[in-house]
Formats: structure tokens, C-alpha cells, sequence
């Protein structure tokens, strides 16, 4: 039966499937972006899959998700099989580059006849709350090292810092060189034209045909139609529930039989902020990684005599000191085992995603990965008279100098202060060390491409804070080569992984306890709030402001 692959990215992808039973219902029909992936690199090796089409638009993608997903594109061309992509409109108001870049990588675009392309560029930006903070009567307090660590001047400033924007243009200018870049080579431009035509975007479909951006114009069904007549498929299938649906040759069934037993490659998820405890478990918010259930896996792990390598995917903007610390410390025990571990950065691997990634064999990016961030930052804003204004007091009595040291309602003393910045000058200098030990670079060099600031994973490799540019595909290769293992004959596994009868079961030791489901709770909103203003919920470790490439 001949196959056409669907991808219909106008949902969105997730990195991994929500822990919570309420939040893995709403995206139950999600696909991850490993499946959309392993769908694609399954069907280029699959007789029976004859081509791919992809819908796009709707939900943006990170500029490494579209990265990631443009390298298995390419793979699955090199069957000879077609793969299309069309649109209704890339960017009916803006925000169209990111996803036309991504359709680049198909053999043919096709666009709407009514429809824009509206590819205008790439914007760094930041929102800033001093304003609002002042008319409130919050009065913000916040310490960090060192000046690219500009998480809180969200609520200190008014605008970018000069450091902060020096971080920024460069981000900007790095991730416009790659779309560029990409553009220009996979429709055959040269650079400077591909510029121009951005500078004069947005444009009408028929100017964007006639400049060479797009193959065809039309209507989804005039896609569907053309696709129909050239292959004679018997049936469409969307790429998740392909890779989803049991064997359907024996080659498959030999591939899904636990017997004999395969060489293992696990995989151990760092996703969303970083905190002590276990993985958090709301249904509002998004995933978070506690330190107890991701050392809880990889402890596991490194007692599986089975598992050979490991990747490290790593999709975090950072959070707890403390908690990566200890993660990073179960990476280095696990590799005193002599098992190859590989990170694999996804979106963002930055400050506290950084710190868990970095004592790996061998880093991988990819080059739109916004990482680095080494720094540290902490601090509160101080409520009192904006509670006073709406009638709102509160009195406390303690004992000790320092009790309502972090207390909202007052001020630091001098004292207070300065015992913050000693622990901001530690927690930097540890962080520091460690990076320098783990990269094998000398202290000052480590310290120079530190100061809180972020890369792009370009600049980053670059500056050999990451070893290799490529995905999590990549990295799985390079795992299975560093235990000289056939990729084709291995399986892979995830750490942990518990079934509903084992999450019954009760623990039996703080182990069992760490990866067993956390209790659900309602901090999802609060912890958006957190994330969207660039303040880190738990810890100090956390990526400057909430960048988005757009």
C-alpha cells in the first residue's frame, strides 16, 4: 500500500510529552518533535512510503526545531521520494521567516495565491516592567554577575543595557546568517539577493513566484491533486501516528522483539526549569526537571548493564544552582562507568542548561540553539508599599538577623547585601571552574566567554563551548560510534520510563520514590508568570530575559 506522509506543523511540536495526565490529554494528538523526526527517517528507508507533504504555518517553531527538522527533510530527500511543502500564508501580519526557512528545505513550495511572504527578518526582543513596578510601589532588588546576565533588568530597567544589547544584535545577526545562508542555498540565490528580497518583504505570492522563493500557486487541494496524480498513493498518513502504528513487515516485528537482547542507548531528558525534588507535574504549566528524578535515571542507568551510551537531551533555560549541580554531578558518575555520554541541545540549553551539559563526551547543538549564560542572578522585589496602597499590611515577628532576609515586604540591609553578593561571587566562580574543567579550557579564556552571556550554538561552537553543530539524530549516531555500535541494530530507550502499573506500585526506595509521579499542582500559572518575565522560579541559574527569535 502505497503512503503519503502528512506533517501538519500549524500545531506546534512539543519537545517531550507533558508528565501530567491533564496537560498529556490537552496534547495527546501533539506530535514530538523525535517522532516527526524518526517519521521521516523511517520513510526514506520504507518501500512502501512513496512521498511527504508538510502543511506550515500556525504555531512557531524555535529556530533549532526548524533546524532539526530541516536535517531529516534533507535525509528523507535522499531517497529520491518528493517532499512539498505548502502554505495559506507564511506570516499573514510578520513572523514568516522562521517558517518559510523551514520550507526551504523541501523539494517544492507551494503558496497560496492570496497569500504573503512575509519574510521580514529576525527581531531579538525583550519586555521591560520598571515603569509599571514604580507606579505600583515595588521596589526591585536584584544582584547578578556579571553584566550579561540581564534576566533582571526586566525589573530594573526601562531598556536594553548596553551589554544587553550587544548580546542581543549579535544574536539576531547570528541566527539572520543562517536563515540566510540556508535560504540562499536551497533556492539557488545568492546571499546579497536573498537580503534584498527581505528588505522589500513582505510580498505578494505572485512577486514571491516570480523572485524564485516559491515553486507553485495554489490551493491545498491543487497540492493534493498534483500529489495524487504524480504518486497514485492508496492512503495518507500523518508522520506521528506512522511512526506510532505496529510493525507491518517482518523486518519491523524482528526490529520491536525484546529477544535477542540489543545494545541499549538511553535517553535522559533535562526539559523546562531546573529545581530540586522531582520532575514538576502541573497541568498548567509546562515541563519542569527536578534533580532527584533526572539523577534518579541516570543512576539507573549507569546500573543497566545493558545500556551502552547515553544521550543527554538537554531543552532548559536553567533554575536551580544546587539542582544542576547535582545532575551534573550523576553525568561525571556515570561516565567513570567508561559509557559515552552525548548532550543533545534543543531549543535552549542555557545557564543551568548549560551546567548539565557541559560535563558531557561531546556537546551537540544546533546552530539556532540559544545556550550559554553562564552566570548568576538573584534578588526580589520588595511589595510593601504597593500592598499598602490597596489597604494590604503585614506584621511578623522573628528571631535571627536574617529571618525576613528574603522577605518581600522588606528591604536588604547593608549586611543583608553584602552577604548576597558573596554568594553570587561563589555560585559564579564555581560555575565558572566547573566549565573550564569540563571543556578543558583555561579559567580566564572560560571567564571571558561567561559574564552571563548568551550564544547562538554557532557562536558557541565557535568558541568551543559546544563540540559539534547537528541534532538529537546526531547525537544518537555519535553515541552509537563512541561504543562502537551499529545504529541500525541498537534500541533506545527512555530514562526513566514508568507504566501505569509500575506508577501504582508503591516505592520501595528513594529511588523508586524520585521517578514515580510527582503530586499535581497548581503552580503552572505562577511559573509561566515566572518564566515570561525572565525570573527564575526556583534558583539562580537562569537565561537572560525570555528570548524569542522571531
Amino acid at each position: 500500500m502505497a503512503t503519503l506522509l502528512e506533517l501538519d506543523l500549524t500545531r506546534g511540536v512539543l519537545e517531550t510529552p507533558p508528565a501530567s495526565p491533564v496537560a498529556a490529554f490537552r496534547a495527546r494528538h501533539l506530535p514530538t518533535l523525535r517522532e516527526l523526526v524518526s517519521a521521516l527517517r523511517k520513510g526514506a528507508r520504507d518501500d512502501a512510503v512513496v512521498g511527504v507533504v508538510a502543511h506550515l504555518g500556525g504555531h512557531r517553531l524555535s529556530l533549532a526545531q526548524v533546524q532539526e527538522l530541516r536535517e531529516a527533510v534533507a535525509d528523507f530527500r535522499t531517497s529520491g521520494k518528493p517532499a512539498v511543502a505548502w502554505t495559506e500564508s507564511f506570516g499573514e501580519s510578520g513572523l514568516g521567516t522562521v517558517p518559510y526557512y523551514l520550507a526551504t528545505a523541501f523539494d517544492e513550495i507551494w503558496l497560496q495565491p492570496s497569500g504573503d511572504l512575509a519574510i521580514t527578518g529576525v527581531t531579538v526582543q525583550a519586555v521591560f516592567i520598571r515603569g509599571a513596578l514604580d507606579k505600583a510601589g515595588v521596589i526591585p532588588q536584584f544582584g547578578k554577575r556579571r553584566e550579561y546576565k540581564t534576566a533582571a533588568d526586566t525589573f530594573t530597567e526601562t531598556e536594553m543595557t548596553e551589554p544587553g544589547r550587544e548580546m542581543a544584535s549579535r544574536l539576531a545577526e547570528s541566527a539572520y546568517e543562517q536563515i540566510v545562508e540556508g535560504i540562499a542555498v536551497r533556492r539557488r540565490l545568492d546571499t546579497t539577493r536573498v537580503r534584498e528580497l527581505v528588505d522589500s518583504a513582505p510580498l505578494p505570492a505572485q512577486d514571491g513566484l516570480d523572485a524564485g522563493l516559491v515553486d507553485r500557486l495554489g490551493y491545498r487541494s491543487d497540492v493534493y491533486d498534483e500529489l495524487e496524480k504524480q504518486l497514485q498513493y492508496d492512503e495518507r498518513l500523518l508522520a506521528e501516528r506512522y511512526i506510532r502504528r505496529g510493525p507491518r513487515t517482518l523486518e519491523d516485528l524482528r526490529r520491536t522483539l525484546p529477544w535477542p537482547q540489543k545494545p541499549l542507548v538511553a535517553v535522559v531528558r533535562v526539559t523546562g526549569g531546573i529545581s530540586v525534588g522531582r520532575n514538576s507535574n502541573s497541568p498548567m504549566g509546562g515541563p519542569g526537571s527536578g534533580s532527584d528524578t533526572v539523577g534518579a535515571a541516570l543512576r539507573a542507568v549507569a546500573e543497566n548493564e545493558h545500556v551502552k551510551a547515553v544521550v543527554l537531551r538537554v531543552d532548559s533555560p536553567g533554575g536551580s544552582y544546587v539542582a544542576s549541580d547535582a545532575i551534573r554531578n550523576e553525568v561525571l558518575r556515570l561516565r567513570s562507568t567508561g559509557r559515552p555520554v552525548i548532550a543533545s541541545m534543543g531549543g535552549v540549553a542555557a545557564s543551568g542548561g548549560y551546567f548539565v551539559a557541559m560535563p558531557a563526551d561531546v556537546i551537540v547543538a544546533q546552530p539556532g540553539t540559544i545556550t550559554g549564560s553562564i552566570g548568576v542572578l538573584t534578588g526580589k522585589g520588595v511589595v510593601r508599599d504597593a500592598l499598602g496602597r490597596i489597604g494590604i499590611s503585614r506584621d511578623a515577628v522573628s528571631e535571627g538577623a536574617n529571618a525576613q532576609m528574603y522577605s518581600a515586604q522588606e528591604e536588604f540591609t547593608d549586611e543583608q547585601w553584602a552577604r548576597l553578593e558573596e554568594t553570587l561571587d561563589r555560585i559564579y566562580k564555581d560555575f565558572v571552574a566547573k566549565a573550564a574543567q569540563d571543556r578543558g579550557l583555561p579559567e580566564e579564556r572560560l571567564e571571558a566567554l561567561a559574564r552571563g552571556r548568551v550564544w547562538t550554538g554557532a557562536d558557541a561552537h565557535g568558541h568551543k563551548l559546544v563540540d559539534e553543530l547537528g541534532g538529537f539524530q546526531h547525537a544518537l549516531t555519535l553515541a552509537c560510534n563512541r561504543a562502537g555500535l551499529d545504529r541500525d541494530e541498537i534500541g533506545v530507550i527512555a530514562a526513566p520510563h514508568r507504566n501505569l502499573l509500575s506508577q501504582l506500585r508503591a516505592p520501595t526506595t528513594s529511588d523508586d520514590l524520585a521517578v514515580s509521579a510527582a503530586p499535581l499542582t497548581l503552580d503552572g500559572l505562577t511559573t509561566a508568570l515566572y518564566s515570561a518575565l525572565g525570573l527564575p522560579p526556583a534558583g539562580v541559574l537562569r537565561m537572560p530575559f525570555n528570548w524569542e527569535i522571531s
